[in-house]
């Protein structure tokens, strides 16, 4: 777990990257961590909400790291080589990446696979395998959150862009001064940990399954995800603390 440190702070976890003298570059050690880093959050209750982010100032991580890539002869990744989030990693929490700086080919796919993006605003992001002979399986997903010319452009030329123009196109949420990202982030964390479990879970995967559906199939998907939100414990205890002026004691049931 070296190249992956694993916090929590309350109801927020932040899993960082761990390898800043190589720009937090994916290594077999990164991959492994990140897998573990996930479970672990997946498995505990008292955790809603975790933060992705990297070491240092200088990039959130530049992708995999090639000279490792090199040495082994990676041609296909296997099935599972990456933590990806939806795709190999099961989550059914939400995520937000903390881009504190280079964000370059798999790094674009860490902050792509998380829930929520906020970027420092010295952060720069790029598809950038076309420039090495690689490839990136791993885009479609990108086609629900940018224009289509957008992604095109992206993913044929290999240029970077800034945060603002990542913003612009609807890839990052927010981009803020680099000293704000992580109170911002935690700030953003804590908010979502606050609200009712259950409904923060079903309204992240009805998002995730709209995606892939029609609007009737879509609308019928979220009626079934929401019934047992509504038959919730905690559906009774929302509008009662509202009544009573308090704070909500949220049980997850």
């Amino acid at each position: 777990m070296d190249d992956v440190l694993y916090q929590t702070r309350g109801a927020v976890v932040l899993i960082t990257l761990n390898r800043p003298a190589q720009l937090n570059a994916i290594s077999a050690g990164m991959r492994q961590g990140l897998f573990e880093a996930f479970a672990r959050f997946e498995a505990d209750d008292a955790a809603r909400v975790a933060i992705l982010t990297g070491s240092g100032e200088k990039a959130f991580c530049a992708g995999m790291d090639l000279k490792e890539a090199a040495a082994t002869g990676l041609a296909v990744p296997p099935r599972g080589f990456l933590p990806v989030i939806g795709q190999g990693v099961n989550l059914s929490k939400p995520t937000i990446a903390a881009v504190n700086g280079v964000a370059f080919a798999g790094g674009w796919l860490f902050a792509q696979m998380c829930d929520l993006c906020v970027a420092a605003d010295h952060a720069t992001f790029g598809i950038t395998e076309a420039r090495v002979g690689r490839g990136m399986p791993w885009a479609p997903p990108l086609v629900h959150m940018v224009q289509q010319r957008a992604m095109m452009e992206l993913l044929l030329t290999g240029e970077p862009i800034d945060a603002q123009r990542a913003l612009q196109i609807g890839f990052v949420n927010r981009v803020v001064p680099a000293a704000d990202l992580l109170p911002t982030c935690f700030a953003l964390a804590e908010r979502i940990a606050a609200n009712a479990p259950l409904t923060v879970r079903a309204a992240r995967e009805m998002v995730h399954l709209s995606t892939e559906m029609g609007r009737s199939a879509a609308l019928r998907a979220a009626e079934h995800l929401f019934d047992s939100v509504y038959r919730s414990e905690d559906a009774q205890e929302g509008p009662r603390a509202f009544r009573e002026k308090r704070a909500p004691q949220w049980k997850g049931r």
